[in-house]
């Protein structure tokens, strides 16, 4: 655990553009999970959990919706230690690039989830 500590303290002092980026897909990430968290319904029987383009909407559980909040955790935390071990090993721009895509993947899922929302 001291190792990511100090490679963390190692991004902060010299790589800031990569400590920015992991600052803004942590807060992203908290924010989904918030929204998604605000927005499951278990009163409903039946919410929107996926479309497809052969039948459309599907109709399913709101359990089914807890895919988006450990999706939040997931990218919004555990991406980030990743990105600290892989800019521990790859001091070049690896890092930036695996959490720039997990950034793309948040903002991917706050566009299903509300399209989801907005079909329900």
């Amino acid at each position: 655990m001291s190792d990511l500590k100090n490679t963390f303290l190692t991004v902060f002092r010299e790589e800031r553009g990569l400590f920015v980026m992991m600052i803004l897909n942590f807060l992203v990430g908290m924010v989904l999970l918030v929204f998604s968290l605000a927005t499951l319904n278990p009163d409903k029987a039946a919410v929107k959990i996926g479309y497809g383009d052969i039948g459309g909407y599907r109709d399913g559980t709101w359990i089914d919706m807890l895919t988006f909040p450990i999706l939040a955790i997931l990218f919004g935390i555990l991406h980030n230690i990743l990105a600290l071990k892989i800019f521990e090993r790859n001091k070049d721009g690896i890092a930036k690039v695996f959490v720039a895509i997990t950034f793309f993947l948040l903002i991917g899922a706050f566009v299903v989830l509300s399209r989801l929302l907005g079909e329900g």
